[in-house]
């Protein structure tokens, strides 16, 4: 029978399973290592069990971890949401908003954070980028509440909505031969030296889907996990790409990329917040969703179209 544990050991075997290593977790947790371990072992004491096993240089969660960790991460979210509850019943609208984005969205969800907090001084932000790999993992493992991608994870059950346009285009630097051409078609750039994001990101399946739906086969010259990497690439004249332009308004401002004279070009596709289905929401996750929300349907999302005029103004002279 298990006995009675603390929410400091319950945080900590959540943080090792999280990380896979008691060094990382005792590095999150502002803890030496010994007093992550001993944790543990209390916890390991309580549950009459062993909770981890090492494995390389790492450690593994055993069957009865596997099972109080699954536990602990819901004891953790119910005390937090607990605490959202208190806190919104004294009038308080605190908390810690705790949300990931694919590292596209990295350009386009500050400004909203920047606005949902000066009116709520008392919240914190936990903003987390990463790839799409990345930010589906850690919904899953609910080390965030919300994310924000260009589509819903199929691996994943949630619940997305559809808040912002995402604008995605093929750029080159204006000085690309491409560039000299008043009509391109996508048969054109099967030669081109296309830069492109790793394989799962937003930009690359939608790239991928292009072509194939075109029936034209894409040459990839390189494979990058940075949209800066790409953009400076690019921008020498080494290759094009095909990014999401809110990761390029500063570019096209400073007339150092430009849109390529394709038809449909650039594209719109959507931007999405979503949560796990079956999570309650806290509190202060539940208001940015809203306010995400509200913002999109009042046409406050900042959509970078006057670069993309500025671009083609540029193109055409």
């Amino acid at each position: 029978m298990l006995k009675v544990a603390t929410f400091r050991q319950l945080k900590a075997l959540h943080t090792v399973a999280k990380l896979g290593s008691v060094s990382g977790a005792a590095e999150e947790l502002r803890l030496t290592q010994p007093a992550v371990s001993l944790q543990i072992r209390l916890l390991e004491e309580a549950a009459g069990a062993p909770l981890l096993q090492r494995v390389g240089r790492g450690v593994q969660l055993t069957a009865a971890g596997e099972i109080l960790a699954r536990y602990a991460l819901e004891i953790l979210d119910l005390w937090n949401g607990a605490s959202d509850d208190l806190a919104a019943l004294h009038g308080e609208q605190g908390g810690t908003l705790r949300i990931g984005a694919i590292t596209t969205a990295e350009y386009l969800i500050p400004p909203f954070l920047v606005r949902f907090t000066e009116a709520r001084p008392q919240v914190k932000v936990q903003f987390k980028v990463g790839n799409r790999a990345d930010i589906i993992r850690m919904l899953a493992t609910h080390e965030i509440d919300l994310a924000v991608m260009g589509s819903p994870p199929r691996e994943l059950r949630t619940v997305a909505t559809a808040f912002a346009k995402h604008p995605m285009a093929f750029v080159a630097s204006p000085s690309h031969p491409l560039m000299k051409k008043k009509r391109l078609t996508l048969g054109d750039l099967e030669s081109a030296n296309l830069f492109v994001r790793e394989r799962g990101s937003g930009t690359r399946s939608t790239v991928e889907n292009l072509f194939r739906q075109a029936g034209h086969k894409i040459h990839i010259g390189s494979e990058l996990s940075s949209n800066e990497a790409i953009k400076q690439l690019v921008e020498a004249g080494l290759g094009i790409s095909f990014l999401s332009l809110h990761a390029c308004t500063l570019e096209f401002q400073a007339g150092l990329l430009a849109l390529l004279p394709l038809p449909d070009n650039p594209i719109e596709r959507d931007w999405y917040v979503m949560h796990v289905s079956d999570k309650r929401l806290p509190r202060v996750a539940s208001l940015f969703r809203d306010f995400l929300i509200d913002e999109g349907m009042t046409g406050s999302v900042p959509i970078p179209m006057p670069s993309i005029a500025a671009a083609r103004k540029r193109r055409r002279a």
